[in-house]
């Protein structure tokens, strides 16, 4: 199906996958697992374990407190739109903040029109804003992806092409390695991402990250972590796995059964950043696994609502607002009550979260049921949106680019 400016998939739900925990993985060999450092160009990644960036969440409050709890990994800052950025849009300039104890700043960029992305991260460079740079890739939101944008792009050799080459000789210079985040493809009529991935190692990424799921696929089912194995065998750089990672012992079997360079975390540490400390032991051989009682979890708010009040430069309302959806993952499993949670979502201030903290009775134990369970609700794409006639060729047109690379105000803002 397709209109006079957009086309737009319908295609039945192809996921099929098995959850990688199930009794399906059986034959795979048990024992330790490690995972060496990574090199991405002049920085080394001790342990490859990142915290993928998530629009909305990964501000720099939020990787601080996963920092402290996980390895000497990447914790990257949620998506920058290049176009805000060279607009300077105040929201913008705010999401390319990092704390002091950060080791590394990791930063991603998201656009469409290579020279934008390109002027994006010459003022990276300029302003020394950051140690390394992703590349959005993956994104499957349709907002995105029906400008061209996210998992889309791959399908656009050229753009894809000169996108990345434009970056990385900016970036390269300056000794900040770029690297690139991708989904599988569109959809498993589509699929683009041993192409991209060659491509992004070819223009010279330093490593790629694979959500393994197509954009069709959204954040339904089970990631297909056989992918990730394929790319890996096919690349030469780092391959990172990213998708379904809700405890250690995941991230665990994706590096056993994919031979992933490291693992990338997302949803799966949404309210419970200790999940690093989980997988950072994991790899260590060590068995101890964090699980806190309702009065550590309450520390972890307050302590996230103080640096949001910092990151939003004192404004506690601001903050407070902010701090809702996490507190929501937080108390997720534990028997606090409805009344509670509509408490917590009506805080207007510090005193007010203060306030309901001590409502609650510290001793609950953490709720055995949620223990490295999925987060969030698992979601299907109904429809994926693209460009008018996308899909009908893999390089753009002069008139395709203009009017992609058009003057859109909202790629400015946020």
């Amino acid at each position: 199906m397709s209109n006079t400016s957009e086309t737009i998939l319908t295609a039945p739900h192809e996921t099929d996958n098995l959850d990688p925990r199930t009794d399906a993985q059986a034959g795979l060999p048990d024992g330790p697992v490690t995972i060496a450092p990574v090199r991405l160009g002049h920085i080394t990644v001790p342990t490859p374990v990142v915290l993928s960036p998530m629009a909305g969440v990964t501000n720099w409050p939020f990787r601080v407190i996963c920092e402290e709890y996980g390895p000497d990994g990447l914790y990257v800052a949620e998506m920058i739109t290049a176009r805000a950025l060279v607009a300077r849009n105040p929201k913008a300039l705010r999401l390319c903040h990092f704390a002091p104890s950060e080791k590394i700043r990791s930063l991603q960029l998201y656009g469409v029109n290579p020279s934008i992305v390109e002027q994006a991260a010459k003022i990276v460079v300029d302003e020394g804003m950051a140690d390394h740079v992703d590349l959005n890739f993956g994104c499957p939101v349709p907002k995105v992806t029906r400008r061209g944008g996210g998992s889309a792009l791959p399908w656009k050799t050229d753009i894809f092409t000169d996108l990345i080459h434009r970056v990385v000789a900016v970036c390269d210079p300056a000794g900040i390695p770029v690297t690139a985040k991708i989904r599988v493809g569109i959809d498993h009529a589509h699929e683009t991402f041993l192409e991209a991935g060659r491509i992004a190692q070819e223009e010279g990424c330093a490593a790629v990250t694979l959500h393994a799921r197509t954009t069709a696929e959204y954040y339904g089912g089970h990631s297909d972590w056989s992918r990730i194995g394929e790319l890996k065998e096919h690349l030469d750089i780092p391959v990172f796995g990213n998708g379904d990672i809700w405890g250690a012992e995941d991230a665990l079997a994706m590096v056993r059964e994919t031979g992933c360079d490291g693992v990338a975390i997302g949803r799966g540490c949404q309210g419970r950043p200790w999940l690093f400390a989980n997988i950072k032991n994991a790899f260590a051989g060590n068995p101890e696994r964090l699980n806190p009682n309702l009065g550590e979890v309450c520390r972890v708010i307050r302590r996230h609502a103080e640096l949001l009040t910092e990151f939003y430069d004192g404004d506690e309302t601001m903050a407070v607002h902010d701090l809702r959806k996490h507190i929501a993952w937080y108390l997720k499993g534990f028997p606090v009550g409805g009344s509670t949670r509509k408490a917590f979502m009506e805080c207007e201030s510090l005193a007010d979260v203060d306030r309901e903290i001590g409502r609650l009775d510290p001793g609950i134990e953490y709720p055995p049921r949620v223990v490295d369970k999925p987060r969030g609700r698992v979601r299907f794409a109904k429809k994926v949106h693209l460009p008018y006639g996308w899909l009908e060729s893999r390089t753009t047109t002069h008139e395709e680019r203009e009017t992609l690379f058009g003057d859109d105000p909202m790629d400015a803002s946020y």
